[in-house]
């Protein structure tokens, strides 16, 4: 059974494509989330929401936009989080986009936790930079900048402290897909030796690929990040990025790596990203299927925080 779970909401789309991905923390909310949590027997509060922002184009900047609202959305979510985990409890980061991981990974840290450890789940690596790419959306672009790679822009990759927020053995990829990566990401995961357990090995024994990606993490705490965009579009359209028909994990499947990823007693934040309530509105199923399996993944969360063989600050 798990402990306190505190639930935050990151209404932000600034540094997405489009405009939507800032609705989800309500829509979950709205799916009956705190029910079902309370139904599946989690512990949990909801510690509110981050001011709202919602993309528009910058014009100014257009491999980079809307960088300044996205680091304030971090370093508000880096704030909370580090003062909810200080508390004793475990943190649920509703976003948003993909750069809430960083967030969650600067609050472990802002506590003083060391040997911390990133399980991110997602179709993508994550690993472009403004000079990789034109499309200009920092939520590609949120690992690269948690690792500081050559052309990051300067103020979101020192948002968080010292520089580097990640170093390479602390990420674990889980169910990306090389056929959906860069040139230059192939070369930085070549360059960086990270761990990646790829969608074919998600698809064929979830747990098990689960279990193989968390073995290659540290022994300290662990944030589990999930981008909706892993999931198989036709089963479940809940992503902003729709290039996922008919691949990719179905919700099932899913369900069954993070039961593995939150119960492992390391486990301290999930945080979800790129879920856009727009993509739903033809399967108004999708977002309460989804609320369902968060409540049974966190309904097997092995212990409270801080607690068991593994201390808050890792061995």
């Amino acid at each position: 059974m798990a402990g306190m779970v505190s639930v935050i909401g990151v209404p932000s789309s600034a540094g997405s494509y489009a405009a939507g991905q800032d609705q989800a923390p309500g829509a979950l909310r709205a799916a009956g989330l705190f029910a079902a949590l309370a139904a599946a027997g989690v512990d949990a509060r909801d510690a509110g929401d981050l001011p709202e922002q919602v993309w528009a184009p910058d014009r100014a900047n257009r491999r980079a936009q809307n960088s300044e609202q996205v680091v304030a959305s971090l370093t508000g979510l880096t704030d909370r989080v580090a003062e909810l985990l200080a508390e004793g409890s475990q943190v649920l980061v509703l976003g948003g986009n993909c750069t809430v991981a960083l967030g969650a990974m600067a609050g472990m840290r802002r506590v003083g936790w060391q040997r911390t450890g990133l399980l991110y789940v997602d179709r993508h690596f994550d690993l472009n930079t403004p000079e990789s790419t034109i499309d200009g959306a920092l939520d590609w672009m949120g690992l690269a900048h948690g690792l500081d790679l050559d052309g990051c822009v300067d103020a979101l990759a020192g948002a968080f402290g010292p520089r580097p927020l990640l170093q390479p053995g602390q990420i674990a990829f889980l169910g990306t897909d090389p056929e959906r990566s860069t040139e230059w990401e192939r070369a930085r995961l070549a360059e960086l030796d990270l761990a990646v357990t790829a969608q074919a090995d998600l698809l064929a024994d979830p747990a098990a690929a689960a279990s193989t990606a968390l073995r290659a993490l540290p022994n300290g705490p662990l944030t589990v990040h999930v981008d909706v965009d892993v999931l198989d579009f036709t089963d479940a359209p809940l992503a902003e990025n729709t290039d996922g028909r008919n691949i990719g994990p179905t919700l099932d499947q899913l369900g069954a790596a993070l039961a593995v990823a939150v119960a492992d007693p390391r486990w301290r934040v999930l945080t979800i990203g790129e879920l856009n309530p727009t993509r739903a509105a033809g399967d108004p199923d999708a977002i309460p299927r989804f609320v369902g399996l968060l409540a049974s993944s966190l309904a097997g969360a092995a212990r409270p925080a801080g607690t068991g063989a593994r201390g808050p600050g890792g061995a």
